[in-house]
């Protein structure tokens, strides 16, 4: 039997990305949200004392550039600053920074040891982005001995999953829908892929499209599947579409 899934974004690197306003917000935080650019003297003040959150702050504050020119540069040094004193949160967003070479030198291998610290001290995005390096190779070897194992992705992914982090939730399900890592479970990925929609997953409300679609671990429903990918659009997850636009061939036919 084959499957199909449409295209995941495993990378979450949770480095908060948007555009230059004002009033922007990031997609995803971690501890707090982003303050304006109005509000960055009064965190440098703060992060210069020692204030390992408000080092926090700063780094992301620049990392996003919300009301200012993005400086990634000055993000990874806040970060490192926060990093090196235990902060999480600061360790997870100095190994994005790390993974795509944003101001500091490409290195997966140092990506992969700020996304262990923080892992380890139970950050589930760290977690997410762990389970991401062992699944792509990126990582180095595993606790278990296997060299970039799937299943120690499946390990880490279902530890940030249980913590209710959506991108793991998704992750998990795709890996329990492939069989990669761990035993295949339809039925069960499923469960996941409702949960990361729960959780505010676009990507996953496409998913459950495409299950409800060809019945894969659920009853065949067209129906329910429509209802999926429209959620997926309103959700912003464009390549729903496509998906949708596919189902609505299937559903009706042009007559020649």
């Amino acid at each position: 039997m084959t499957f199909r899934l449409s295209s995941l974004a495993i990378v979450f690197l949770l480095s908060a990305l948007c555009a230059a306003k004002p009033n922007c917000s990031p997609r995803e935080t971690f501890d707090r949200p982003i303050k304006a650019s109005n509000d960055l003297s009064r965190i440098l003040r703060a992060a210069r004392s020692g204030d390992r959150d408000a080092q926090f702050l700063a780094g992301l504050t620049y990392e996003a550039g919300c009301g200012m020119d993005q400086d990634y540069m000055q993000a990874a040094r806040w970060y490192r600053k926060a990093a090196d004193g235990g902060h999480a949160g600061a360790q997870n967003n100095l190994g994005g920074l790390y993974l795509q070479g944003l101001g500091v030198e490409q290195s997966d291998t140092e990506a992969m040891k700020w996304y262990l610290r923080a892992a380890l001290d139970g950050n589930p995005a760290a977690q997410n982005n762990l389970g991401y390096m062992y699944e792509t190779g990126r990582g180095e070897r595993s606790s278990s001995g296997t060299q970039n194992g799937s299943d120690e992705a499946v390990k880490w992914y279902r530890k940030a999953a249980k913590a209710g982090y959506a991108a793991a939730e998704l992750n998990l399900g795709r890996a329990l829908f492939h069989g990669t890592g761990v035993r295949q479970d339809l039925v069960e990925a499923v469960r996941w892929f409702e949960k990361a929609a729960g959780s505010g997953s676009a990507a996953a409300c496409d998913q459950l499209g495409l299950v409800y679609q060809h019945g894969w671990g659920v009853r065949q429903d067209y129906a329910v599947a429509e209802k999926w990918y429209r959620t997926a659009l309103q959700r912003g997850f464009s390549p729903a579409s496509r998906d949708l636009a596919r189902l609505d061939e299937l559903t009706h036919p042009i007559a020649h």
